[in-house]
């Protein structure tokens, strides 16, 4: 029964998450909010954001920011069905901050990753 199961979720097998996501990284820190999550991901070098509709297939207007301390913030506004971003700053050795919005409804970090 084993074998079978191992069979089934081969190495082909993805997780429903890891086809939404676009950034590279691992999984830092997820903020949910009303109409939406916000999602931060971050590899050695870069940090990733991304904010995505609870309610996917309407267009509503969405955003995203992520800001390295020091520097300027990425965004990613407008009119979109699923998601807004991803975005992406350098963030070796730095805090980063972010923000997601979709349809007046906002979920945001302090500076984190330090």
């Amino acid at each position: 029964m084993t074998a079978a199961a191992l069979t089934l979720a081969g190495p082909g097998a993805q997780r429903a998450d890891a086809a939404v996501s676009a950034c590279a990284g691992r999984p830092q820190k997820t903020v949910k909010f009303a109409t939406g999550e916000l999602r931060i991901y971050k590899n050695r070098h870069y940090a990733c954001a991304i904010t995505i509709s609870t309610r996917p297939g309407t267009r509503r207007a969405m955003s995203v920011s992520l800001q390295a301390r020091g520097g300027r913030a990425a965004v990613d506004k407008g009119v979109f069905k699923r998601q807004a971003g991803p975005v992406t700053v350098h963030a070796l050795n730095r805090c980063v901050r972010a923000t997601g919005a979709v349809a007046g409804s906002s979920g945001s970090t302090g500076w984190i990753l330090c």
